[in-house]
């Protein structure tokens, strides 16, 4: 659980970089991974409200094949969507972007909360250079 503040965003980007990048997952995917985690996070913190605790959950899942992020807040007015902002608009790409390195993403509805989710293909260098699974951060919570 993260603090719904934006400095959140930097200690969930620092934490989430470092884990994927020690387990060995190619730069340009921790760079991807990170992006996305960073724009549902700052979504969050824009559009919706903290949960009841007045936090967020920030948590990620790797596995040999994919990474899934996910933040969770305490829902909103309007639902998570992808928006088509012009070229001389001031934001409103968040999800656009998601959309754009994301293998799939969502959004899920639960009790008190709602979860944006995203998931990514994960990047691997070769055999010689590959972690082995037992070294991959499997589930993982900021906080």
């Amino acid at each position: 659980m993260l603090p719904y503040a934006p400095s959140s965003v930097a200690v969930a980007r620092q934490r989430l970089s470092a884990e994927l990048s020690t387990a060995g997952l190619l730069a340009s995917a921790v760079d991807d991974v990170v992006l996305i985690m960073s724009e549902l996070l700052s979504n969050a913190l824009r559009h919706a409200h903290p949960l009841p605790c007045g936090r967020l959950k920030v948590a990620w899942v790797c596995s040999d094949s994919q990474v899934e992020v996910a933040v969770s807040d305490g829902g909103a007015c309007t639902e998570p969507r992808a928006g088509r902002p012009t070229l001389s608009s001031l934001g409103g790409r968040g999800l656009g972007i998601v959309e754009y390195l994301a293998e799939r993403w969502g959004v899920r509805h639960e009790e008190e909360a709602t979860t944006v989710w995203a998931v990514v293909p994960a990047s691997w260098p070769d055999q010689n250079g590959h972690a082995e699974l037992s070294d991959i951060p499997v589930l993982r919570e900021v906080g």
